[in-house]
């Protein structure tokens, strides 16, 4: 499940740092912020549609203002994950590739023609995902709902796997050989275009589970008075509507 340089015209969801693992011999590296993005948009998607399965399980059938407000979180999540794969496969795994040694590429070319396949796999289920989610809004009866949920927990399971998959075969090399200036090229290359409230809530969701380390890389990330209004109404604003779709704040 990665992650998306968010904009509406700025940066709305800054791009932090990470760590290292496997896959090739990879130099020691203290990570790379293409590494720590990947993560971080991996840890919301996952969550969110975990939650969104759940809530889905038990939500009303014919509430029109309750099934508004899932299907409107499911739709941000699944605009967020294609414009996501959209970044890596147009402009990441390309530089990701150019930027490993050459005795190394080929076995990156593989690791990446196989991401393509369940990322192909992923971006339909999203799509399938959206459709019976119109269609259930329109009937509004249990059996259009349970056909919603039953997909956003299929789309779970992908999710974790691919990602879990990215995380072992790429992403650690992300940490070992894009530097600072191949990521800002990548990340310039891609955008997933938000509302003001969709890019305060993105911001939440990325800073409700991340540790210290990477809170305070996602909040210096951004401009100054995005800072500010997030410190004065943003946090507030997020929390109420966390509520609104959970029934419960957020667990930071």
């Amino acid at each position: 499940m990665t992650a998306v340089q968010v904009r509406t015209g700025t940066p709305a969801l800054p791009l932090p740092r990470g760590a290292a693992d496997d896959v090739l011999p990879a130099p020691p590296a203290p990570g790379s912020r293409a590494g720590a993005h990947q993560r971080v948009l991996h840890q919301v998607v996952r969550r969110e549609l975990r939650l969104l399965a759940d809530l889905l399980g038990w939500a009303p059938a014919a509430e029109p203002r309750r099934t508004r407000t899932l299907t409107g979180h499911a739709d941000l999540v699944g605009r967020l994950l294609l414009a996501h794969h959209r970044l890596e496969r147009d402009a990441l795994w390309p530089a990701l590739v150019d930027a490993v040694p050459d005795e190394h590429a080929a076995a990156v070319r593989a690791a990446v023609a196989d991401w393509s396949v369940r990322s192909a796999r992923i971006d339909a289920q999203v799509r399938d995902l959206a459709t019976a989610a119109r269609q259930w809004a329109v009937a509004g009866t249990p059996a259009a709902r349970d056909v919603v949920a039953r997909g956003c927990l299929r789309l779970a399971d992908a999710v974790d796997a691919h990602t879990a998959a990215e995380e072992r075969d790429l992403v650690p090399l992300l940490d070992a050989y894009l530097d600072t200036r191949r990521w800002a090229a990548v990340a310039s290359a891609g955008a997933c275009r938000l509302t003001g409230r969709e890019r305060r809530l993105v911001l939440g969701l990325a800073l409700e589970d991340s540790c210290a380390h990477d809170r305070a890389r996602l909040l210096v990330g951004l401009p100054r008075r995005q800072r500010w209004a997030w410190r004065l109404a943003g946090a507030r604003r997020y929390r109420g509507a966390v509520v609104r779709l959970r029934g419960a704040p957020p667990a930071a």
